[in-house]
């Protein structure tokens, strides 16, 4: 807590120093466009963090990860490349590899599909625009989720000029990458082409990746009133899984990957890998229907192929979902009051086919299980927001949540099918923000969290349909200030947040190391988060240092276990497995003379309790990563940019992305020691 109070203190102080300067520079507006529709973020009730174009360029094009951990309250993991994990504001007990329990969405279209499962990994950064990350529960206009939602803005349907880009880097242990973008429009239409293709041999024994992406964003208006977006993407991913190491086979030789054991091979003998072939297409219409209505409706389908050859099993699923979301927006203004009001629904289906072989050295073998199952989530929402005068805002949304799935063996035994229907749930949220002065802004809110267990969590690896487990759900009050200078050179964010969660759905592993999970009682997690920049140097042509801007997020987080039990067990009051209490990140950003832009982060994240019983703790661990990039020549419209950077420049051995309540205590996986990468890239306007 004395850190968070000395990292307040000297941004005040700092702040009482540079406003003596000339304020003529005026920086961006930080809006968020999320939530429906666009707001100054000063006024917004809501806790966001946001990358734009400017700081997701900062960082390595190889990997989001250092990225979105330079969010307070965002927690990103990547064990080894391609395998992502991610929380916001809670734990990745749940998720043994992939994304579950956060919504995601491309604009208005989700990436998350009806059973729970987000493949963000297929998703190129080169394809990624803008990120916001909205914070705690936003079941009013998203559904049922309990940490929060992210809107990735992939920038479709966009009026600009005529652009074509082209990228090539390469790298430490492999890396080789290769992007490029056109833009193409008419005074009606236009398409935007992304490609991409990303490889890399690994740090690792056994962590090779390879991703080849294509994406295709038409555009259309139609007259006056409508609006008509598509976006049509299709990954092919495959990144090998060098499985998690004890801690003496970690010190001994942190790039081995898992080693046989008792009963079971090793990863590299198994080949243990995951394979994600992914077509995703979606089509939207945003029409006006008079100066105060307006219906937004799209409609999405997937198709996924994926392959998991692991150490115990060969997993086979073929996955299908379609979907839509629709919603009218009302807008009136009535003397110093503004209304804004949502109604609308989105109704999501998934199919799966789930096949599970015994693995030989990467071949599947003989059938052990063979499922079949259909997930089903829709919800209707209703938001409304009022702006009283300029100082007062309100927010009020509630959603009506349904889910359940359908279920049915082939394999080994033949079942009849059966479903699970979990009861509707109501679930609200109120938000207030007031304008105490300008530019300073206090806001608090309450909301309930529901997230309902995954169908991979239903059907884990150890191949049972677990019908018992339930959905998870907890309340979040939270209280929050904002500031932004009226020149926009420097802000700051502080939150406070307390989210009790009932019911915790759990993984937990058989002593052949398969998995199931469970609901193990609660969570009490309350936290703090500051986010905030400021410009030391404000940005001028005519000196040395042409502008110095820091960044700085902090989060502190007190999460806590209660009323929760494993076996006779009792965990109550032990730290929630797998939180860091402290993580804070520090950056510069230094703009120099000859188009010379230079780009320093830290990172310190503190130990982190490895299982339940707060017995196995990581070590606290300090990131230091850099980059600089030059727009060297420019030739007639276009322009050639080169840049190169470094990761781990401390050489830390940690690991980024532990293996929570492993069985064996194989927690660890090596994250790459120090790493270089460069590369350039060509611009035509």
């Amino acid at each position: 807590m004395k850190l968070f109070c000395l990292v307040i203190a000297g941004m005040l102080a700092s702040v009482h120093v540079s406003a003596q300067q000339d304020s003529s520079v005026r920086l961006d507006d930080v809006s968020i466009r999320s939530g429906l529709n666009k707001r100054p973020a000063l006024k917004s009730a809501t806790a966001a963090g946001i990358l734009n174009p400017a700081q997701l360029r900062n960082h390595t094009t190889a990997s989001p990860v250092s990225a979105m951990n330079s969010l307070s309250g965002v927690r990103m993991e990547e064990r080894s490349p391609g395998s992502y994990r991610l929380s916001l504001r809670g734990s990745l007990l749940r998720s043994p590899f992939g994304i579950r329990n956060t919504k995601i969405y491309l604009d208005v279209f989700p990436l998350t599909d009806a059973g729970g499962n987000t493949y963000l990994n297929l998703i190129d950064m080169s394809a990624i625009d803008r990120v916001e990350v909205l914070k705690g529960p936003q079941s009013d206009l998203y559904g049922a989720n309990s940490g929060g939602v992210i809107v990735i803005d992939p920038s479709i349907g966009d009026k600009t000029p005529p652009f074509a880009s082209v990228s090539l880097s390469g790298g430490s242990f492999g890396l080789r990458r290769e992007s490029a973008r056109l833009d193409l429009q008419g005074e009606h239409a236009g398409i935007q082409i992304k490609q991409a293709w990303h490889q890399s041999d690994g740090y690792r024994n056994n962590s090779a990746m390879n991703r080849k992406y294509l994406q295709l964003a038409p555009w259309i208006h139609a007259g006056d009133h409508d609006r008509i977006r598509a976006l049509v993407i299709y990954s092919d991913l495959g990144y090998q899984t060098p499985g998690g190491l004890t801690l003496g086979q970690y010190q001994a030789n942190a790039s081995a990957a898992r080693p046989a054991a008792g009963p079971n091979p090793g990863a590299e003998e198994q080949q243990a890998a995951i394979y994600n072939r992914t077509f995703f297409g979606g089509l939207s219409n945003e029409a006006d229907l008079g100066k105060k209505l307006k219906h937004v409706a799209a409609v999405f389908a997937s198709a996924s192929d994926f392959e998991n050859p692991f150490i115990t099993n060969y997993e086979q699923r073929k996955e299908q979902t379609f979907g839509f979301r629709t919603y009218f927006e009302f807008a009136e203004k009535l003397e110093n009051t503004r209304l804004n009001l949502h109604l609308g629904a989105e109704h999501l289906v998934t199919g799966s086919t789930v096949k599970n072989y015994q693995n030989q050295r990467g071949t599947a073998a003989a059938p052990m299980a063979d499922d079949a199952l259909r997930a089903t989530q829709s919800f209707l929402f209703a938001h409304l927001r009022t702006e009283f005068g300029e100082r007062l805002q309100a927010e009020l949304g509630i959603s009506l949540n349904r889910y359940g799935y359908q279920y049915q063996s082939f394999f080994p035994q033949q079942t009849a099918e059966n479903e699970r229907r979990f009861d509707p749930k109501l679930m609200p949220r109120l938000a207030l923000s007031y304008l105490l002065a300008p530019g300073l802004a206090l806001r608090a809110s309450a909301a309930r969290g529901y997230s309902t267990p995954t169908i991979s969590e239903v059907r884990a690896s150890d191949n049972q349909i677990n019908t018992a487990l339930d959905a998870e759900s907890g309340n979040n009050y939270e209280a929050g200030l904002r500031y932004e200078h009226p020149g926009r050179w420097w802000s700051l964010n502080i939150a406070a947040f307390d989210y009790r969660l009932n019911r915790a759905i759990v993984r937990r592993l058989t002593p052949n190391d398969l998995e199931y999970f469970i609901n193990a009682g609660g969570t009490r997690q309350q936290g703090l988060e500051l986010q905030g920049n400021l410009w030391l140097i404000r940005p001028a042509e005519k000196q040395l240092i042409r502008g110095l801007e820091w960044r700085i997020a902090t989060t502190y987080s007190d999460f806590r276990f209660a009323g929760y039990r494993n076996a006779d067990t009792d965990y109550s009051g032990n730290r929630l497995t797998g939180v860091p209490k402290w993580v804070a990140v520090n950056s510069l950003h230094v703009l120099l003379p000859l188009r010379l832009d230079l780009f320093v982060q830290h990172n310190f994240t503190d130990a982190i309790p490895l299982d339940d019983a707060n017995l196995d703790y990581s070590r606290r661990y300090h990131l230091l990563e850099a980059r600089i990039s030059c727009a060297a020549i420019r030739l007639g419209p276009g322009k050639i940019n080169f840049f190169a950077g470094a990761d781990n420049l401390l050489n830390q051995r940690y690991s980024l992305g532990n293996d929570l309540n492993a069985f064996g205590k194989r927690y660890y996986n090596a994250a790459a020691p120090r790493n270089y990468y460069a590369g350039l890239s060509m611009e035509i306007r």
